[in-house]
């Protein structure tokens, strides 16, 4: 079968091939009649247009490399869902790297990324326990977009969430609420997510003449039975505590449990019957499968997407923009759980 050409295209169409190479690229002052006969012609001939040859010709890409390494990770799985949408809204593709925690395999991709011709790098940070990016990502010859979960101090193009103000917000809904004794649950020491909540939280509590007691943010690993355990050391030791800020999913899911080996429940009707309000901090497909429905601040994963992919596009059109820092705020949405 012979292979439908753009000659072709355009004669079927009965306009000049420079025009359909206008319209393939989405460029010039071409009206929507024309677009419309080139795009039929396009779908009844079956062309498929080879744009890696196009790119190559042009000296242009439309790759963008994006780098993930855990795929355990919600957050970081929510925004590479939000980047790739965008970037594909955008007519580019993406080209996906999974290095392993060592520095040669985040070489071994980088490389790779050159080699395919990819035109930017997305780069998802995924440890929180270092405020600093990898040497390599830092001196990443491509242009370069980072997305991290916590505030980082770094000469290269950020989108960064603002733990500090998501645990402020938290802590002050509370505080409004007549809560006094409120504690975190959750995250290990040395978690850069943990610190800049501790940090917002200890905030508004000192904002309002209140005092966040040592004993009331007890760390633990990241699973639901280290939280449970936490929490009901915490509540048989500390009975006037009426809330908590929960680290991440697993942890509100663990207090849960732990607030029920002590005999409590959880809800906001903490004066009259001693539940427990519970705040967490993640975008929880399961929102409204609980009961009661969980309260949390939104970590901003979708947005936190779109602007990652929105910089590194400027960037590619803008070569000389200057170094962009984008802060993300959470939104606090209320439901049952407080």
């Amino acid at each position: 079968m012979k292979k439908v050409s753009i000659i072709d295209v355009a004669k079927h169409a009965g306009v000049s091939v420079s025009t359909v190479s206008l319209v393939l690229r989405q460029k010039g002052k071409i009206s929507e009649a024309t677009i419309g006969k080139v795009n039929a012609a396009i779908t009844t001939l079956g062309y498929v247009h080879n744009v890696a040859a196009a790119n190559l010709r042009a000296n242009t890409s439309n790759l963008i490399g994006l780098i993930l390494r855990d795929f355990s990770d919600s957050f970081s799985i929510k925004v590479m869902a939000s980047i790739v949408q965008e970037l594909e809204k955008q007519g580019y593709m993406v080209f996906l790297g999974q290095p392993l925690n060592d520095r040669e395999h985040l070489e071994r991709t980088l490389l790779s990324f050159k080699q395919q011709g990819v035109a930017g790098v997305i780069y998802l940070a995924s440890d929180t326990r270092n405020a600093a990016l990898p040497q390599q990502i830092r001196q990443c010859p491509l242009p370069l977009v980072a997305v991290s979960q916590s505030l980082l101090d770094e000469k290269c193009n950020l989108v960064m969430r603002d733990n500090r103000q998501a645990a402020n917000l938290a802590a002050r809904y509370l505080i409004e609420r007549g809560h006094r004794n409120i504690a975190y649950i959750g995250g290990r020491e040395g978690c850069l997510i943990r610190e800049q909540r501790l940090l917002g939280f200890r905030s508004a509590m000192t904002q309002n003449g209140l005092v966040l007691r040592d004993e009331y943010s007890p760390a633990c690993s990241d699973d639901t039975q280290a939280a449970a355990m936490a929490t009901r050391q915490l509540l048989e030791k500390n009975s006037s505590i009426t809330a908590l800020l929960c680290h991440s999913p697993d942890a509100m899911i663990g207090s849960i449990s732990g607030i029920h080996q002590v005999g409590r429940t959880v809800g906001k009707d903490v004066f009259l019957s001693q539940q427990v309000a519970l705040v967490g901090f993640e975008d929880m497909l399961h929102v409204n499968l609980t009961s009661p429905s969980f309260t949390y601040v939104s970590s901003a994963s979708d947005e936190t997407g779109r602007q990652a992919a929105g910089l590194i596009i400027r960037k590619l059109k803008e070569p000389d923009l200057q170094t962009q820092r984008i802060t993300l705020s959470g939104q606090l949405i209320a439901r049952e759980s407080a």
